[in-house]
């Protein structure tokens, strides 16, 4: 059976690019988000349904901490805002001390930029199925009520990077794993 354009499901996809990022580290140290194919991965989700937006969250290091990687991420969030339908949400970063004294950054903004913007999307019935890219379970809650309202909810994750009551809530997930890296990353 061939779908016609109204059975098409609208999907709407929300990037949490730090927990992305961190899955990916988690399977190997050397990859690097600024290596994934979004555009190709995402059009593998959506298949023949319709792709209405593409959010992506994340913070831009700061030049003066390390110029080399302020450079890589420039480029990728400019590859980023190249893909259609894609709205990058760039947070900022904050310098934390660690109990030991030593300085690392943490990213602020993004998950509730996330939230509000998957949230009015629901609600102003933008999409029929959403996906997550991201294994926080922060996001618990908000897929709860995005679920009441009758949409569809998929989760792609990292295993060593999910909470299992994430999962739960989901109607669908995709683990991203080597096999998946491996098919997705740009080869230079």
């Amino acid at each position: 059976m061939i779908k016609n354009e109204s059975s098409k499901k609208r999907i709407c996809f929300y990037i949490d690019g730090a927990n992305f990022y961190g899955g990916l580290t988690s399977i190997n140290r050397r990859y690097t988000d600024n290596k994934f194919d979004f555009e190709n991965y995402i059009n593998y989700l959506v298949g023949k349904d319709k792709l209405v937006q593409i959010y992506y969250y994340n913070a831009l290091v700061k030049k003066r901490i390390n110029e080399k990687i302020w450079e890589k991420q420039k480029n990728f969030f400019n590859r980023l805002h190249k893909i259609p339908k894609c709205k990058v949400s760039l947070c900022t970063r904050k310098s934390r001390l660690n109990i030991l004294g030593e300085e690392y950054h943490t990213i602020k903004g993004d998950d509730i930029l996330l939230a509000l913007d998957m949230i009015e999307d629901c609600y102003n019935n933008r999409f029929d199925k959403v996906i997550l890219i991201s294994g926080d379970g922060d996001f618990t809650e908000l897929l709860k009520r995005v679920k009441k309202k009758g949409k569809e909810i998929e989760i792609c994750y990292f295993n060593n990077c999910v909470s299992n009551i994430l999962l739960k809530k989901s109607d669908k997930i995709h683990l991203i794993n080597k096999k998946i890296i491996k098919k997705f990353f740009f080869i230079k």
